[in-house]
């Protein structure tokens, strides 16, 4: 008796535990199905695109890359999209040009005709407002064309990277006879207020300056080699004013009526490969003049015309010249400074490694008679220094 009940209290048991077992299992099994669900499309980010849904024979990718995940397949383009397709935003920027790593404004797109007798200013300045207003944009004047353009401020702030690309030829109206009454006789191109801008180009910019030269109030050119009273302007060809870091290279400047390139309150210039030229005698046709400036590096030029070849004013600093090749002419100078009876300072000017033929001077200080002028660092190097023919 004792043994039939000992059974029957074990078969209780049996079943008790089996009972208890399978009610774990179902639970277990439970669980995972609910985490599953969590992870599926109805919770889902991505059901919230608004990509169209796929037609449900449309197959899935089967790229790694491209394919979607395998329990929302949802492709780029859709098999059947639905009437009613959400709109696409407008364009915030309509007139953004986008990539404009590239972005050229030939002056000929802007009415520019190229022929060495059209006034193509008005071509040149739409061109100049155009892409002074995008990055790192370039106004190109091509090659095989001749363009006249009166007196004309290029004026910024501009957008930086700006390139002025000269490949064919620029000149002004010839001589003072057909300079415009209401333009300044003082300078032809003037680069105003810039910054991160380069002058560059396998062109020509030419002066058209023998006119001016002959003007009677110009030295030894009145009657019997006399000099007129004046007034005697005669435009400086390039100017740069309160501007910074700027790059003039490659370019071919020549006959200036004046002074063939100026920078003015300017700071960060650097100036390479440049070519300057204008006949021994024309008057005052300094090569290259700087003025209250500071960081300029002139570099592996060539230099010919008819008064200083680099002058330097008062005011600069940290001017470093090499590798340039002067003559014929004045030479290379500091000053005048001084002037009225004023105060002068320069400081940080190196020259070396020039060469200088048939020149009045080498480098040379000139100061006006009564000024009081401060030098710091002045130093010439004249190591591998050429004087050729010097007067």
């Amino acid at each position: 008796m004792d043994l039939v009940r000992g059974f029957f209290f074990i078969w209780i048991l049996s079943i008790l535990f089996l009972y208890h077992y399978t009610s774990f299992v179902n639970a277990r099994y439970h669980y995972h199905k609910k985490q599953k669900e969590k992870g599926s499309n109805k919770g889902s980010p991505v059901s919230a695109s608004p990509v169209y849904a796929p037609d449900p024979q449309e197959p899935v990718p089967s790229s790694p890359v491209d394919a979607p995940a395998p329990q929302d397949p949802i492709p780029s383009t859709p098999a059947h999209p639905p009437s009613n397709p959400p709109s696409i935003p407008s364009d915030p920027y309509p007139n953004d040009p986008g990539d404009t790593s590239d972005c050229i404004f030939d002056v000929t797109s802007f009415g520019s005709v190229g022929d060495g007798s059209s006034d193509d200013t008005a071509a040149f300045r739409e061109a100049w407002n155009a892409a002074c207003a995008v990055e790192s944009a370039t106004i190109l004047a091509p090659s095989d064309k001749v363009f006249i353009i009166t007196s004309t401020n290029f004026s910024g702030p501009c957008k930086p990277g700006l390139v002025f690309q000269v490949d064919g030829v620029l000149m002004p109206p010839d001589g003072p006879d057909c300079w415009p009454e209401a333009d300044s006789r003082k300078q032809w191109l003037v680069f105003y207020r810039l910054d991160d801008m380069k002058l560059t180009g396998n062109g020509i910019i030419e002066g058209n300056g023998q006119k001016w030269w002959e003007l009677p109030c110009k030295p030894h050119r009145g009657p019997n080699g006399s000099t007129l009273p004046g007034p005697c302007d005669s435009p400086a060809m390039i100017r740069f004013f309160i501007s910074s870091n700027l790059v003039v290279s490659g370019i071919r400047i020549q006959n200036s009526p004046q002074f063939h390139m100026k920078f003015d309150e300017c700071e960060g210039v650097l100036i390479e490969k440049l070519s300057i030229s204008s006949p021994k005698l024309s008057p005052n046709t300094n090569g290259i003049h700087i003025g209250n400036t500071k960081s300029v590096g002139i570099y592996n030029s060539m230099i010919s015309n008819g008064d200083d070849y680099i002058s330097i004013g008062p005011g600069c600093s940290n001017v470093d010249i090499e590798g340039v090749t002067c003559g014929p002419s004045h030479g290379i100078s500091i000053g005048s400074l001084g002037v009225h009876n004023s105060q002068a300072c320069v400081s940080n000017i190196t020259v070396r490694n020039a060469v200088i033929r048939e020149s009045d001077n080498g480098v040379r200080i000139k100061t006006w008679q009564g000024g009081t002028v401060l030098y710091q660092a002045y130093h010439l190097r004249t190591s591998r220094w050429r004087m050729l023919g010097t007067a």
